[in-house]
């Protein structure tokens, strides 16, 4: 599958087939993370990845839209130091949505979905992947082959129309 059909293709994925990831599938998508751009080439981003059931289990329960970790094959936890202010905040942040598009698409291109999540118990997250108290465990990207029909390209997305979103020169 070639980059437009990888973008094209990238969906949401929450349901998962028992069918383990290869190990060099999931370093391919870890490196489409570390490859991707940073304000300032910061790379304030670590990932930990978390194969073990019972540890994907228990950080399904970090979010109350996390529950789609529980069966998936694997998660990415995008973690990030805490911020010493506002824009360095933001500038992770964002730093950390490219991270997600570009390992989004690196797994779509191997067949494997994702479906992201945030995290709203720090505490616990901290302590189920051993991140130290200085860190947060900003995000989830569970992976896995999708269990209801393969990643192939949308003809039709559920999003507004193209002329409603681009504006050209000015609004």
């Amino acid at each position: 599958m070639d980059a437009w059909d990888a973008i094209r293709a990238r969906r949401n994925v929450r349901s998962y087939t028992e069918e383990p990831i290869p190990d060099a599938d999931i370093e391919r998508i870890l490196e489409a993370g570390r490859r991707s751009p940073s304000a300032r080439n910061n790379q304030h981003w670590d990932f930990v990845i978390v194969t073990d059931p019972a540890a994907l289990h228990e950080l399904s329960t970090v979010w109350v839209g996390a529950g789609h970790i529980a069966g998936a094959r694997a998660a990415i936890a995008l973690v990030i130091p805490d911020p010493p202010d506002e824009r360095s905040k933001l500038m992770d942040q964002y730093d950390l949505g490219q991270a997600t598009m570009a390992m989004s698409i690196a797994a779509t291109e191997l067949g494997v979905g994702t479906g992201h999540s945030a995290v709203g118990d720090q505490d616990k997250a901290r302590a189920i992947l051993a991140v130290p108290d200085d860190r947060q465990v900003a995000y989830l990207l569970g992976l896995g082959y999708p269990a209801d029909r393969p990643l192939a390209p949308i003809r039709k997305p559920d999003r507004r129309p193209f002329d409603e979103v681009v504006h050209r020169g000015r609004w």
